[in-house]
């Protein structure tokens, strides 16, 4: 079996990624800026991605960006990836990133957030991606709600795509 097609599981590819907060990522109350936060998320979803395909990369989207708190600057910002779902060239990752006070250790389920990335080839072109090995209850269950969201997003490009319009145009 070639190594593209061998499966993977979610905990092989899994990332935690963690910075502290400083003034140039927040605005003039403390408050870190929303973009400095989907920037790593995007980092973190990237990097899974990544080492599931065993290729680069791309950002096709970033579903359900949710702000539950906010980060204040001094916090550690730790996000932390793992793969829900794969389709024959994308994989979606989910991230949960929580802000901790380094003093008193005290961790905040700051934001969550859905990615989908396409692996390339050497050309820049889609290729193939490992299929994603399933072990758990809860793996099976995060596989299940990101194959109703994929089905979402489909149906929501099919229904922007202007009539007369092949797909990809």
């Amino acid at each position: 079996m070639s190594a593209t097609r061998r499966g993977k599981r979610p905990s092989d590819s899994a990332i935690t990624i963690a910075r502290q907060m400083i003034p140039s990522d927040a605005n003039p109350l403390g408050i870190v800026h929303g973009g400095e936060i989907m920037k790593m998320v995007d980092e973190a979803g990237g990097l899974a991605a990544m080492r599931h395909a065993g290729s680069p990369v791309v950002t096709v989207r970033l579903d359900s960006m949710t702000f539950l708190e906010p980060i204040y600057v001094g916090d550690l910002v730790i996000a932390k990836a793992m793969v829900n779902w794969v389709g024959r060239t994308s994989v979606e990752v989910g991230v949960r990133v929580e802000a901790q006070n380094p003093i008193t250790g005290v961790r905040t389920h700051t934001n969550s957030a859905f990615a989908v990335y396409v692996a390339l080839d050497d050309e820049g072109h889609p290729r193939p991606v490992p299929p994603l090995l399933l072990e758990t209850d809860e793996e099976k269950r995060r596989w299940a709600e990101a194959e109703q969201r994929q089905r979402h997003r489909l149906a929501q490009r099919k229904r922007k795509r202007p009539t007369g319009q092949p797909p990809g145009a």
